[in-house]
């Protein structure tokens, strides 16, 4: 069922345009706070939590508002961003062809390799455990995040990191089996498929 919300029921839009960046910057940008967290509850509050006992109506009144709430907390954002933009400055000067061939070399040989190679292994154990058969992808179905099927069930197969990066969260068809590395192996979560 979809249900449409009408701009009065939204509430006024911002008074001022969104800011527009030069071509790569937000993305840079995006990244780099991500890996520095600068904008994390710790760093700026809970945004939500905010918001929801925030009095006024306007972007304006939210900033004056805000502020007053967490006077430090863009600047120290911001420091903790910037610091990250200046080690990817560093590491962008040192990336020549030389090391762009050896990290695509990694990835479509050593990474592929590794990978196909897991997933196989988490298919053929999942078929084992529902008495049934398996098999890797095809290219249209990788397309829709499927890694192979057992039986008739589409499989996505994922470290259980994944469940902690939600910029990179997808619909996924099927069972997502997740697995995590071990010293001496891997242990996998196949609860999706055996219920």
């Amino acid at each position: 069922m979809k249900i449409k919300l009408s701009d009065s029921e939204i509430g006024p839009a911002p008074e001022t345009e969104a800011v527009k960046f030069p071509k790569y910057v937000g993305q840079i940008v995006n990244r780099a706070n991500r890996f520095s967290q600068g904008t994390r509850p710790k760093v700026v509050g809970k945004l939500t939590e905010l918001f929801k006992v925030f009095p006024g109506t306007t972007v304006g009144e939210w900033e004056q508002w805000y502020v007053a709430q967490k006077p430090q907390a863009i600047e120290q954002a911001t420091e903790k961003i910037f610091a990250m933009v200046g080690n990817f400055k560093g590491a962008i000067e040192k990336i020549d062809r030389a090391m762009i061939e050896a990290w695509t070399r990694d990835l479509v040989i050593v990474k592929t390799f590794g990978g196909l190679r897991l997933q196989k292994a988490i298919l053929k154990k999942g078929a084992e455990l529902v008495n049934d058969d398996y098999r890797l992808a095809e290219r249209e179905e990788e397309s829709k995040g499927i890694d192979g099927y057992i039986g008739n069930m589409a499989v996505s197969i994922k470290p259980v990191t994944y469940k902690l990066q939600a910029d990179l969260k997808e619909t996924l068809a099927g069972a997502i089996l997740y697995y995590e590395k071990l010293e001496d192996g891997i242990e996998v979560d196949y609860s999706e498929l055996v219920k």
